[in-house]
């Protein structure tokens, strides 16, 4: 009895001197943390359709045509001319996101003769031409928190 009670006693301390902070059977690295993105794309000159939103996360992915070059990608509905997605567990670093307003639903961005016929859009952009081209060091920005990016459309 006198041992089971010593037992008792001393599983505490035990437990608290194997798993406690600083225990060689513990590890003191931390994973670094994941973070959410939220994107709003505004002023949709109309409901049909969806939204394409592309995340990139590496140099030279941008201009992406084709969308065979982004990190992940979501399909935001059209709401009230608004659309919003948000990108979860996405690790600390620089990103850039792409969005299309894809109206018919193919998936691709639809030309005329040799501009988009669909909305088109980059963070950090207000407007897409030939002396503002779009590229990834334009586009990104550092992701280390929850973060909102609004982007703007643009309709040629």
């Amino acid at each position: 009895m006198k041992v089971n009670k010593l037992i008792l006693l001393l599983l505490p301390a035990l437990f608290l001197a194997l798993f406690a902070q600083g225990s060689p059977l513990v590890s003191n690295t931390r994973k670094a943390g994941s973070y959410s993105l939220t994107v709003k794309v505004n002023k949709l000159r109309n409901s049909k359709g969806i939204v394409q939103f592309s995340l990139y996360n590496k140099d030279g992915t941008i201009p992406d045509e084709k969308f065979k070059n982004y990190y992940k990608q979501l399909i935001g509905k059209i709401s009230n001319g608004t659309s919003t997605v948000i990108f979860t567990h996405i690790p600390a670093g620089r990103y850039a996101v792409n969005i299309l307003h894809d109206e018919n639903r193919n998936g691709k961005i639809d030309k005329g003769f040799i501009l988009p016929i669909e909305g088109v859009g980059l963070t950090n952009y207000q407007s897409i031409g030939l002396t503002n081209r779009p590229k990834f060091s334009t586009a990104s920005f550092e992701l280390k928190t929850n973060t909102s990016k609004a982007i703007k459309v643009i309709y040629f």
